[in-house]
């Protein structure tokens, strides 16, 4: 299985697979037809009350990241078949976000790799921080 995460900034490669614009929002200052996307999945991104409270601060990534899950927990169907076209090539999963590390797509990939190596529809456990 391949997930990828890369910033919706980057230029599209072949080997990106399906590319999945994950955030709630449309990027600022980018053109749809520019992305080669397969689909915009905003119901896969944290609710804006949740964006709103985080607010990129690292400091509250670990509940962030217990949140996320907890609202994740809601798109069973969809991360099963985004799971299952993992596990049959590269998925690519787009944000804006300037940290890499502390964004929802990071929580996502983490999800759909517990789920293709289980092939179940449990959350991976969230870490205390």
């Amino acid at each position: 299985m391949t997930v990828r995460t890369k910033r919706v900034y980057e230029p599209a490669q072949p080997s990106d697979g399906r590319r999945y614009l994950i955030d709630r929002l449309w990027p600022r200052g980018i053109r749809k037809e520019d992305l080669g996307l397969a689909a915009w999945l905003r119901e896969l991104a944290p609710s804006a009350e949740l964006r709103a409270w985080y607010g990129h601060d690292p400091k509250r990534y670990g509940a962030f990241r217990r949140r996320y899950l907890r609202e994740l927990a809601g798109s069973t169907e969809l991360l099963n078949r985004l799971a299952q076209e993992a596990r049959d090539g590269t998925v690519t999963l787009l944000y804006a976000a300037r940290d890499a590390s502390h964004c929802n797509a990071t929580v996502l990939r983490e999800l759909l790799g517990a789920r293709s190596e289980r092939r179940s529809t449990a959350l991976p456990k969230a870490s205390r921080s």
